[in-house]
């Protein structure tokens, strides 16, 4: 998490690709639009423009004027138990815009499987749920966990599945989000 954003003014330093928050559309930001930076959790930002509040990428904090989200580091030669371990931390940089917890001890998370694309890269599979069904940040969390898995090295394709069975409940959540959330 980047230090001393909160409700920080900024000004867009080039057009930047956006996700209006709640409905997911993606937009284009122009250069020079004024805001405020709402939330800076998991490397991704809230701005506040205008009324309205858009989700940038971490990899295009330099349009906010702050440091770009990079890859995370690998072993030289990965295997995939190397490359699941990165999945799943990069997964805990996801946090449910309503709920400051990532996504991961939230138990938002159902199954990530890896398998090796022809060129031998590799393609993951994500299954992922919601705290309810019919939650509007639905695609801009599935979007964001796509981002941070394929910005791994070695993670050529991600795929992030919207399931709800079985239903989300509290007793998914680690001992540490229950706490977190006030549940213990």
């Amino acid at each position: 998490m980047m230090h001393g954003t909160q409700n920080e003014p900024v000004t867009l330093q080039r057009d930047c690709d956006a996700v209006l928050i709640p409905i997911g559309e993606k937009v284009t930001l122009p250069e020079g639009t004024n805001g405020f930076i709402t939330q800076a959790l998991g490397g991704s930002f809230t701005l506040y423009i205008e009324g309205n509040l858009f989700r940038i990428a971490g990899t295009d904090a330099d349009a906010v004027g702050l440091e770009p989200l990079k890859p995370p580091e690998v072993p030289e030669d990965p295997s995939d138990e190397d490359i699941e371990d990165v999945i799943w931390e990069q997964m805990r940089t996801c946090f449910d815009p309503e709920i400051p917890i990532n996504i991961v001890d939230l138990g938002l998370i159902y199954a990530c499987e890896i398998d090796r694309s022809d060129n031998g890269g590799r393609n993951v599979r994500i299954a992922m749920t919601l705290t309810a069904p019919g939650c509007g940040m639905g695609p801009i969390l599935m979007e964001d966990v796509r981002e941070k898995v394929e910005i791994i090295p070695t993670v050529d394709n991600a795929d992030v599945e919207l399931v709800f069975d079985p239903p989300w409940t509290t007793s998914m959540m680690t001992d540490e989000a229950r706490l977190q959330a006030g549940l213990l």
